[in-house]
């Protein structure tokens, strides 16, 4: 059976992951990433999930997922469990996103994270000229639906990262699906970035 294809946010994070590892994906929704990359990359993987629809979803997909959350429940992960944990779109839905990547870092070997990016041109121009919380394809829903508590940037991130003494190994900008090069703190609507510590 062909394994359904990802969003190009999910691919973007898939690409990053090696062949066999063993993985830890972090509100990992009804498992669409880790069904795919066990099927075409063999790898190990497990699931930590709030919502117990799609923990429900993920285990009938003959996935290991757990009912938890991702800002009290990482501390129970030993110290490099696995190779690859991934937090995506998830950190901006955090209570304390740095917190959450001191864990990510810890747990695993190197950590990918992605998240949308609130410097994209779209959403400043929609500021600028609405004065308006925007509505985008990357922040698709009105700010008193939205589960997001914690907008960045890519140059947030960054900042952050750094601030943390985290090792950026790779980071690509995403606009509409497709990597961006130049100045993708404007131009990219998301921010993929594998870190180390």
């Amino acid at each position: 059976m062909t394994p359904i294809p990802l969003r190009p946010d999910l691919a973007a994070v898939a690409a990053a992951v090696p062949e066999g590892a063993r993985v830890l994906d972090i509100g990992c929704g009804n498992g669409q990433l880790l069904a795919w990359l066990r099927d075409t990359k063999g790898v190990e993987g497990r699931g930590i999930e709030l919502d117990a629809a799609d923990v429900a979803s993920a285990v009938g997909r003959g996935l290991a997922v757990v009912q938890g959350d991702a800002d009290t429940d990482l501390a129970d992960y030993p110290d490099a469990a696995f190779d690859v944990v991934i937090l995506s779109n998830t950190l901006q839905a955090m209570q304390r996103p740095a917190a959450v990547l001191a864990e990510l870092v810890r747990i695993g070997r190197s950590a990918i994270v992605s998240f949308p990016n609130f410097g994209h041109w779209r959403v400043r121009l929609s500021l600028t000229l609405g004065g308006r919380m925007p509505v985008t394809r990357s922040l698709p829903v009105s700010w008193h639906e939205t589960p997001n508590i914690h907008f960045c940037t890519i140059a947030d991130f960054e900042a952050l990262a750094a601030e943390m003494g985290l090792t950026v190994e790779r980071a690509t900008g995403l606009s509409a699906g497709r990597p961006v090069s130049l100045w993708s703190n404007l131009l990219a609507d998301t921010g993929v970035f594998v870190l180390r510590r």
